[in-house]
């Protein structure tokens, strides 16, 4: 069973008495432990898409379904449940608490969660050799540190998905080498990825790259051979 089914996926937006469409009809499958990469210039549909795989918009109309429980049946509490604990976000911009430490920062989601959070947040940061570093706050870190704060985030709440936007795009090649290891190595754990670069280069860690271009899906490009995930999660939280 695919862990993202998208049919058929349109969205527009209306601007005054015009509709103006973003997505015209995607079809996408990922598989469970999956590593997919979206690529496309501007303007062709690819965080708008990103957007509605994370629950955090709707398509206008097709069907979109998360390990198989269809998206638009669940209530709005199933679908913060869903963002909450099924998925879990990167972004290009860190999006840490400036006056927090890592640590404190790995926590929010558990927090809000009412989870007892201390040994699931360790947990997380050693998973992305970051345990030393606990108690730092951002401005204490390097880009490529602070991003491994921002995955130990999205993973401590062992999500089944991960959703990346531009997860490298402020760092130095090596650092984001090491952080695109990272991603691999969930994947390896079970963990469904997909990431949106606009970088070849990056997109060649992925398994699959899915073209896109004025809201179609252009093409898909097989990069490398799967191998099949382990049974194991990335944290066992509490």
């Amino acid at each position: 069973m695919s862990v993202i089914l998208a049919r058929k996926i349109v969205k527009n937006y209306h601007l005054g008495e015009v509709d103006v469409p973003v997505l015209k009809g995607i079809d996408l499958d990922v598989e469970k432990g999956e590593y997919v990469a979206l690529m496309g210039p501007s303007g062709s549909g690819k965080s708008t898409l990103m957007n509605i795989l994370g629950c955090l918009d709707v398509p206008t109309s097709g069907l979109y379904s998360i390990e198989g429980r269809p998206v638009s049946d669940l209530t709005e509490d199933e679908l913060a449940e869903v963002r909450g604990r099924r998925i879990g976000f990167v972004f290009q911009t860190f999006n840490l608490l400036a006056r927090t430490s890592a640590l404190e920062n790995v926590e929010l989601p558990l927090h809000y969660q009412g989870r007892e959070a201390r040994q699931a947040a360790m947990k997380a940061l050693e998973s992305v050799n970051l345990a030393h570093r606990y108690d730092h706050h951002p401005n204490q870190l390097s880009g490529g540190e602070r991003q491994r704060v921002a995955i130990a985030r999205a993973i401590v709440t062992d999500p089944a998905i991960i959703l990346a936007d531009e997860p490298t795009g402020n760092l130095d090649s090596k650092t984001g080498k090491e952080i695109l290891e990272i991603f691999e190595n969930l994947s390896l754990k079970g963990v469904t990825i997909v990431l949106v670069t606009h970088d070849p280069s990056v997109a060649k860690h992925a398994h699959r790259v899915v073209h896109l271009k004025d809201g179609w899906i252009e093409r898909v490009e097989e990069v490398r051979a799967r191998t099949a995930p382990r049974a194991n999660s990335v944290v066992e939280t509490p």
